[in-house]
């Protein structure tokens, strides 16, 4: 095979539109997947904002369910309800996603090549190569740049000299059969996700997504809560097989090199607060493609070069990437009898409320979220009652 201009390493959404947008600007491009077919073996609950469906024109057939409220339970069983009038949130097929992105890519003129594990990248003066074994042959592919978009992939990303993704979690999922649920519900407590939240989301009538996120032993603690909602009545046993995956809440010191970048969960562009990562690698993995077409156009893909996307992403992502890793490590702080008492101080003091009132709030920013918090001294309230040290830098 002839030396591409990029090769894409995952085809997923973020790697499909990588490809799609440097295929569109008649650069010619390979994308290798490690499945055997597009789609296969997702684990996503899918949640995306109105705003992404909107910059990414993604289709109304994808689009599984609307969303405009939530109910939100302490581990008390307290219960604040978040609603608006307007679409806040869809919920889509990711294995749907996958697929449109991936033909939308190559009816652009990307090149797929399927079942494709990549075990070495070798960035050389003149060219990347990188070796996989299809079929249990060894295969290498050479390309004049080389995009990561593999997901999480410590060991791949660790081998380049980028640093390392300092922190992480595990999410755990599976589908279920529900019983008159209509809106998304999440969880907390230290029972049910510790330092961290469960969700319920509901797909089609009668049809959900139940996962959560746990550092330690996620399926045991989601069999639990299976269990737990079937006997609440809210839920049927669960449907479909368990699936767990790694998710990034950091992000990676250096996402650009010599003749590479990494995006998406790869790269850590994930938000810290939810583990939501479909946007920040969508936006991302547009940079990403205008990065490299301006280096590939003037022929220059050194590191001095390609630094550009790296200051695009983290102009645009930064402060929100920053504070949600903030709000998460506070959040982790928080022992059950403190959960309940802020969710009491955010009820009597009608913040959520006011939240709710505010034009500007969105739903991927959530930097604005906690800024707006600030403006309304909710931090301070909760120093008064919780008194817990704020040793919560992102250091």
């Amino acid at each position: 095979m002839k030396l591409a201009d990029v090769l894409v390493i995952g085809g997923g959404p973020v790697g499909s539109y990588v490809a799609h947008e440097l295929a569109s600007m008649a650069h010619e491009v390979v994308v290798l997947e490690q499945k055997e077919r597009l789609g296969l073996e997702v684990c996503c609950t899918g949640i995306i904002s109105q705003q992404c469906v909107s910059d990414f024109a993604i289709d109304d057939d994808i689009i599984l369910k609307r969303l405009n409220s939530a109910r939100i339970f302490s581990p008390s069983a307290g219960l604040i309800r978040l609603w608006r009038p307007e679409t806040q949130a869809c919920v889509v097929d990711r294995a749907a996603l996958d697929l449109a992105m991936a033909r939308r890519a190559q009816a652009a003129g990307a090149q797929y090549m399927l079942a494709c594990p990549v075990k070495r990248i070798e960035v050389r003066q003149d060219r990347v190569v990188v070796e996989v074994v299809r079929h249990k042959e060894k295969k290498g592919f050479s390309a004049k740049a080389v995009v990561i978009a593999s997901g999480f992939n410590p060991g791949l990303v660790g081998s380049l000299g980028l640093g390392r993704i300092s922190d992480f979690t595990t999410g755990a999922q599976t589908e279920v059969t529900t019983k008159g649920i209509d809106e998304v519900e999440v969880y907390t407590g230290r029972e049910i996700a510790p330092g961290f939240f469960a969700w319920l989301v509901p797909t089609s009538p009668n049809r959900a997504r139940l996962g959560l996120l746990s550092r330690n032993r996620p399926r045991l603690y989601l069999n639990r809560l299976i269990s737990s909602l079937v006997a609440q009545g809210k839920i049927n046993q669960a449907g479909e097989g368990l699936k767990c995956r790694h998710l990034p809440l950091r992000t990676l010191p250096r996402t650009y090199g010599d003749r590479l970048v990494v995006v998406g969960d790869a790269a850590g562009q994930v938000k810290p607060t939810t583990g939501g990562g479909i946007y920040y690698g969508l936006l991302s993995a547009r940079l990403a493609a205008q990065s490299l077409h301006r280096a590939l156009v003037k022929n220059d893909l050194s590191a001095r070069s390609l630094v550009s996307y790296q200051r695009g992403w983290q102009e645009k992502l930064g402060q929100d990437i920053r504070l949600g890793y903030l709000a998460r490590r506070f959040y982790q702080l928080l022992g059950d009898r403190q959960l309940d008492k802020i969710f009491d101080i955010l009820k009597k003091n009608g913040i959520v409320e006011a939240l709710l009132k505010e034009d500007d709030l969105s739903f991927d920013e959530h930097g604005k979220v906690i800024l707006s918090l600030a403006r309304q001294r909710f931090l301070g309230k909760i120093a008064e009652v919780i008194k817990i040290p704020f040793r919560i830098g992102a250091d």
